[in-house]
């Protein structure tokens, strides 16, 4: 049982840093991409602000994804350990091909889906029955998937729109730009911080579970350890999601990015604050969308937005699946 604990434990430092290579990546991608900050320079302040975030503010999430979704309260211990290492590797493995080809999935995605896969390896095996998974729980959390991308678009347009409208047609274009530049450093901690927050839960969550640590409050090492898993990995393979975020779907200045970082930074924040774990990588993505269509809709590249969506979609499933699938054979082995 204590090499399960300590491979558990391990999986959810792989995930961490899977999380700081691909999702905390989005989360600074769009200060890279109006040249607000240099790729070391947003390193460096995104692994310093995704800690803090991470360590201080990730304790409401972490208690959804450990026993939000699989009543593991009714497992056997064992199955649980099981079942939490089944989900990080899964989840990890999915997103680690991912970022790979630089795409940026979301990593809450991943992990929920991986857990909702253990739980119904479980029914599989007669130890739960089909409506002992909390599905209002998920169903909120899906309804958040839907909510968060569309509520950053609208914000970040709004926010665009507003600067456009106050400054644009009053001052020097040039001279704004250079006042949002340092403006956008402030939103691109924000967001980080936000990030860290929320989505260290993708990490700690399953560990919590597998340690027993689910009707309590989450231990400070486990947080310590998804701090820094997230990142070494931003500091280690980040650089391929934000090129892609950060270049590759709209043209992005200071004013531009300022508006989506904050826009998504006080969406992830107020998600964080009701314990609901929806992916950051969803709300960038559609607040970046929603700085475009300010411009217009043929400023968007919407060939780069069909193939993110197109990776979205496979996510849950395969995630999912997944999960099904290594839960089996450990629990054939182990």
């Amino acid at each position: 049982m204590e090499l399960l604990f300590a491979l558990t434990v391990l999986a959810g430092l792989y995930m961490a840093w899977n999380i700081g290579a691909n999702d905390a990546a989005n989360s600074m991608a769009t200060s890279y991409g109006s040249k607000a900050l240099t790729l070391k320079q947003v390193i460096l302040v995104g692994s310093i602000m995704e800690f803090c975030g991470a360590f201080f503010f990730g304790h409401r999430v972490t208690h959804t994804i450990a026993k939000g979704i699989v009543p593991i309260g009714l497992l056997d211990q064992h199955l649980v350990v099981v079942g939490a290492l089944s989900a990080l590797l899964s989840a990890g493995l999915f997103i680690t091909v991912s970022t790979y080809f630089q795409l940026p999935v979301s990593t809450s995605h991943s992990i929920v889906a991986a857990v909702l896969g253990f739980g119904l390896a479980t029914v599989s095996q007669g130890k739960l029955n089909i409506d002992q998974i909390n599905w209002g729980v998920m169903s909120k959390i899906v309804l958040s998937w839907i909510i968060s991308p569309i509520f950053g678009a609208l914000l970040a347009f709004a926010i665009f729109s507003i600067i456009r409208l106050a400054l644009f047609d009053r001052f020097d274009l040039d001279a704004i730009e250079r006042v949002f530049r340092y403006l956008q450093v402030g939103t691109a901690c924000y967001v980080a911080f936000a990030h860290g927050s929320n989505d260290v839960a993708n990490a700690t969550g399953p560990i919590a579970a597998a340690l027993g640590y689910w009707g309590q409050e989450t231990p400070v090492w486990v947080l310590l350890i998804g701090g820094l898993g997230i990142s070494i990995g931003f500091a280690t393979w980040g650089y391929k999601v934000i090129e892609t975020v950060g270049e590759k779907i709209t043209e992005l200045t200071p004013t531009r990015g300022f508006s989506a970082e904050f826009a998504t930074a006080t969406t992830v924040l107020l998600a964080s604050y009701f314990g609901m774990p929806i992916s950051t990588t969803h709300t960038l993505v559609g607040s970046v969308i929603g700085v475009g269509l300010a411009g217009g809709l043929a400023s968007v590249n919407l060939k780069m937005v069909k193939r993110i969506v197109a990776s979205w979609l496979l996510t849950v499933t395969v995630a999912c699946v997944l999960s099904i699938a290594i839960y089996t054979i450990l629990v054939i082995f182990i």
